[in-house]
């Protein structure tokens, strides 16, 4: 069993390493002092069970940290462990993905107790706090057949979306003008039923997206939307 602490305190994640180690005596455990570097770790070895994750880091603004893990790693559990513990900040970083929420100033016991519900599938919230309620959020099916719907490109520009890449990236990487990647955006939002980039990851988060990208829906060229053009071979 793999777990990946990620906090930028040196004492939080030594104090981590010894809940987990304490819990899972024969677990691997990595250590990351960022986001970055977390990646970094995730993507380059077996993958991971679990990951506990700080949400106030350096460089990193509210939830975007857990919304950019998830993307990334969508197959692979986030427990939350942060000092934030407000109500509505457990409720927002369940509504990103997160499988569970564990304050700071709890014990070794409450955080074993959380890792637990959380590997065998379940989620874990402090006493008091509720899951918040599925209205107005899009059944998984629903979801999927809106993802179905983008053409290849549009898969393509969601696909670096989801991976943090900001426009002009998106831009540089494709090969066409950033006019091009907002024009897709906008089309993308309106199809997947949502207002902004950030929901867009959200939303298609826990989807099959690289089932999706296999069916040939993300290797086309990316071009402006509009009516198709003129085959530049063709004869008039």
């Amino acid at each position: 069993m793999r777990f990946v602490i990620v906090d930028d305190h040196p004492l939080f994640r030594e104090a981590m390493l010894s809940a987990v180690t304490a819990a899972f005596p024969d677990a691997v455990v990595d250590e990351a002092d960022a986001l970055t570097s977390a990646f970094e770790l995730l993507a380059a070895s077996v993958p991971a069970d679990l990951i506990l994750l700080d949400l106030s880091m350096k460089g990193v603004t509210g939830f975007d940290g857990l919304i950019e893990m998830r993307a990334r790693f969508p197959r692979t559990p986030v427990l939350v462990v942060s000092g934030m513990d407000e109500p509505e900040i457990v409720r927002e970083a369940i509504r990103c993905g997160a499988a569970g929420f564990v304050p700071k100033a709890s014990g070794k016991t409450l955080l074993a107790e959380a890792m637990i519900e959380v590997l065998n599938g379940g989620v874990f919230l402090p006493k008091g706090h509720r899951r918040p309620p599925p209205g107005g959020e899009r059944s998984g099916a629903a979801m999927l057949e809106r993802l179905r719907s983008l053409t290849p490109a549009q898969m393509r520009v969601l696909s670096l979306v989801k991976r943090g890449k900001l426009n002009k990236q998106i831009a540089y990487e494709l090969n066409v003008g950033e006019s091009t990647v907002k024009a897709h955006i906008s089309e993308i939002m309106r199809k997947l039923g949502v207002s902004s980039r950030t929901q867009a990851v959200i939303e298609t988060s826990a989807l099959e997206f690289n089932a999706v990208m296999s069916e040939g829906r993300g290797a086309a060229e990316v071009t402006p939307p509009g009516p198709a053009r003129p085959d530049a071979r063709s004869t008039p």
